[in-house]
């Protein structure tokens, strides 16, 4: 045997397989990406070869290979852009981009996005204007305040608050110094604002009359009260009247900030679920700053919402990390259509979060009776609880019905269901895969059908 044939086959060179894949190029590329991506391909190739020996592919074949790994690179992305079906029940699901943007939201963001807009120029003075002014005003008429701001995120929106105590001290109640996610806690905040934590009283129970101290010794400006919206403590509790601890910091001078977290501008409680207090409620009690979420329960883009004082507000805004926090174009047009869904009275109607929230048991059971009917059997109607989720409302619950899917492996099942096109996520529950038509789009429904049945016939039933 010839050193040659000992060797086995091997394929084309990078120079050979480069210079094909330049002639299928649409249109000049930048030279470095194209060139690792076929160093790679003939890599996997050399790989190939080692592995079991076959033939090697001809340098048309590996350009081939090429263009389409390049290509892919302006394509969706699995991780991030492919959208799923939410069959969890979770309503807000931070694993699955929390909060769905209303329609004509994301519409308006697709538009805002691919042309030139009137971001920040006065239409009738052709000077530059306001950034948010719409977004802005909706938050003035939505919650009585005395002005707004928007920012990219609660946290933002929190840091600012916190900032308006400068170096004095911030009075929170040690039940009150939460995670609230990502790793980021209340003292780290307080703390990053260059303020001084104040904690007073204890995990379990706090009295407004806790606030009293460092107040008369003027160790603080301001007091801030953090809504426990990712949690819930029961037992032997309690925790201070807002009202009471507004009246007690006023006296001495500071200021009250009251972080909602997730936030609502619609009574949670009007749909059974537990009283989630509203900014206009804080405000009205004496609050001075409210800060809370632009998605979650409020149903629109990630943002931090500002309410408050017109003076306070307004020293946040110049704040030079403002600018730092600000959000793009795209989420500001975002934010203000679904507020203005709000002020339009079409919430429950065009906001997917509250549709979901406020959809009737009946007519979900009639959904899943004629998906039960179109999928026959291995699969039944049944009974279950949705959760709001996203850190909103922890521990609450609403009735719903769904599908129950038999399959002689559930894990298997709920797997393939994952890996199915498009990707269905439900959950498991007595041995059963349970989908939850809560948190499925009705539009979605014949693609649900299409999916399970696919997936009943490859796993069994």
């Amino acid at each position: 045997m010839s050193p040659k044939q000992a060797a086995g086959p091997r394929p084309p060179s990078v120079e050979r397989v480069l210079a094909r894949v330049r002639d299928r190029l649409d249109s000049p590329r930048e030279a470095a990406p194209v060139l690792a991506v076929t160093r790679q391909v003939v890599d996997d190739e050399r790989e190939r070869l080692g592995a079991d020996g076959s033939a090697p592919r001809d340098p048309d074949q590996l350009a081939a290979i090429v263009v389409e790994r390049l290509d892919a690179f302006a394509g969706p992305v699995v991780t991030t852009t492919t959208t799923v079906i939410n069959a969890t029940g979770v309503i807000v699901h931070t694993n699955l981009g929390r909060a769905p943007w209303p329609a004509i939201v994301a519409e308006a963001a697709a538009e805002i996005a691919t042309r030139y807009g009137l971001l920040e120029l006065d239409r009738e003075t052709g000077r530059r204007g306001a950034r948010a002014r719409i977004a802005e005003d909706h938050l003035v008429a939505l919650t009585g305040a005395g002005d707004a701001l928007v920012t990219n995120n609660n946290a933002a929106a929190l840091a600012l608050a916190v900032g308006l105590a400068g170096r004095s001290g911030v009075v929170v109640s040690r039940g009150e110094l939460v995670e609230i996610g990502g790793g980021v806690r209340i003292p780290d905040i307080v703390r990053r604002a260059g303020s001084r934590l104040v904690e007073i009283g204890t995990t379990n129970r706090t009295r407004a009359d806790d606030f009293e101290a460092p107040l008369v010794e003027g160790r603080a400006r301001a007091v801030l009260r953090v809504h426990p919206s990712n949690f819930a403590m029961s037992g032997f509790t309690e925790t201070p009247d807002p009202a009471a601890v507004a009246e007690l910091a006023h006296r001495h001078g500071a200021i009250v900030i009251d972080d909602l977290g997730s936030g609502a501008l619609i009574d949670t409680a009007a749909y059974g679920l537990t009283h989630e207090p509203l900014p206009s409620e804080r405000l009205a009690v004496g609050s001075d700053v409210v800060t809370f979420s632009g998605d979650k329960l409020v149903g629109g883009p990630q943002a931090g919402l500002v309410v408050g004082r017109t003076d306070l507000v307004a020293k946040m805004r110049r704040d030079p990390l403002a600018r730092a926090m600000r959000p793009d174009k795209v989420t500001m047009a975002g934010v203000a259509l679904t507020l203005g869904l709000y002020r339009a009275g079409r919430a429950t109607s065009d906001i997917p979060v509250w549709r979901m929230i406020s959809t009737p048991v009946p007519a979900l059971r009639a959904r899943a009776e004629g998906l039960r009917t179109r999928l026959g059997d291995g699969v039944e109607v049944a009974d279950l609880r949705s959760t709001v989720g996203g850190g909103s409302l922890p521990g609450e619950t609403l009735p719903s019905i769904g599908l129950a899917v038999r399959a002689p492996s559930a894990t298997r099942a709920l797997t393939a269901l994952r890996r199915s096109d498009p990707p269905v996520i439900g959950r498991i529950e007595d041995g059963r895969v349970v989908l939850d038509l809560r948190t499925v789009e009705p539009d979605r429904d014949d693609d649900l059908a299409t999916v399970v049945k696919r997936t009943l016939g490859a796993v069994g039933r």
